[in-house]
Formats: C-alpha cells, structure tokens, sequence
C-alpha cells in the first residue's frame, strides 16, 4: 500500500514521532540530549514551527508542535533530523543514517486533544519504565517548564495551558494535577495511533472540516462494505 502523503495543517498541533533505525538508540548520554534541543530550538526559530512539548527516549523522540505553513514544518523537520545525525555521528565516530526513514505527525484537534497530548509527552518515560514522576519529573520531557521548576525558551506555552488558572501557580497546580491523573488507555491509544498511521485525531466536525481543503483522506476508511446506494423512494 502506497504511504500517505504527509499532512500539515498551518496553525494546528502536530504530535510528531521520530524513531532510531533499526531501534538504535539516538542519545547516548545527555550531551547527546543538550545538543538536539539546541538543534530543536534553531530549526524551529528558522522555520517558524512552534515548541510546545517534548519527550526525548533513548530510541524514539516525541515532539508537539504547531507549524506557520507546511514548507516550514517539512523544512524544519529535516534540519533538525539532519543536525542531530551530523552531530551524533561526529562525536561518536559513526557514519550512516540515524533515524527511521521520514518522521511520523498527526494534526490534533486543539481544544479536545492538546493538553492530553502534552501529558502523555510529559509521562510517557514514566510509562515507560524510565523513572520520573509528577512531581519530580524525568529531565527530557518538558513538563518541569509547565511545572515551573525550570525554563525552556525554546517552549511556546499554548492557549490550552494558559486557560488552567489565572495565575502561575494555579496554571502549574492544575497541569501537576493533571500529570498525576495521567492519560486514559482510550487517550493514550489514540494517540499513539495516529501519529503512527498519519490520521487526524479530532472529532467528526473538526475532520470534517479540514477534510473540505484537503484532497488527502484525513481519517480511516470505516471496515465493512461499503453501502449499496437505495433506489430513490425506498429504505
């Protein structure tokens, strides 16, 4: 089956997935990890990509952006994708490629599906086995910005976060709270989904309406036969 072409909605969150080849790891220590979000901040600054979350695991990398337009998002991913290898491969004295063919990305729906994205960023080494915990977050995921425990000037803190609270720390409170809530297995599976497949995550209304502007299929084909059409006049 032929693959999809890569979607991008100028203005909407895209949960981005980028995966070592092979399962190799992409960092080996945290020098490795310092020099992608370096790489990550430049390459979102030259192309007008907005940060707001991250999840950095030692063969997979996770990142939740929202693109200006779609040459930017494709241009900005490649940079970061080609930087970090150059880099990698420099200061370990290896050659090849890095990472598993081209990125994976998903459009979100703002309203419904930001913030449960950035939670599942922000524990997904806890879900993994990887240690962190709400209140002492793992050190590369983003939340301990949203927790304010640290800053990130590469992060652009969405609407969706700024509506928790009026102030710093009831925002900080209500995200911690949600940390610890964590996400459902419907969410989390969801997720994971489409950013693997490609697919819109929102509700009918939203991927119908983007669906008007786009000539790519936005959704899943729904299993079964198709319908046969009824005559006119009868059920």
């Amino acid at each position: 089956m032929a693959r999809l072409p890569r979607l991008c909605i100028p203005g909407q969150p895209h949960h981005v997935l980028l995966r070592g080849v092979g399962g190799q790891a992409v960092f080996v220590d945290d020098a490795d990890r310092d020099a992608f979000l370096t790489h990550l901040a430049q390459a979102a600054q030259d192309h007008r990509v907005a940060v707001h979350a991250w999840a950095l695991m030692p063969d997979h990398v996770h990142l939740l952006v929202t693109p200006t337009d779609a040459p930017g998002f494709s241009a900005a991913m490649q940079a970061l994708g080609r930087s970090h290898t150059q880099a990698f491969n420099r200061r370990h004295g290896r050659r090849g490629t890095l990472w598993e063919g081209r990125y994976r990305s998903a459009v979100l729906q703002s309203d419904r599906w930001l913030l449960p994205a950035m939670v599942w960023l922000d524990t997904h080494p806890v879900r993994s086995g990887q240690g962190g915990e709400p209140g002492q977050p793992h050190p590369w995921v983003s939340a301990a910005h949203y927790l304010g425990l640290t800053t990130h000037r590469v992060l652009t803190v969405p609407t969706a976060y700024w509506a928790l609270g009026n102030t710093p720390f009831a925002r900080e409170a209500a995200y911690r709270t949600l940390l610890e809530q964590g996400c459902t297995q419907t969410a989390t599976h969801a997720l994971r989904q489409a950013a693997l497949s490609g697919w819109v995550l929102g509700d009918v209304a939203f991927v119908a309406a983007l669906q008007t502007g786009s000539e790519r299929r936005l959704a899943a084909a729904q299993p079964g036969r198709p319908r046969k059409p009824q005559p006119e006049g009868g059920m």
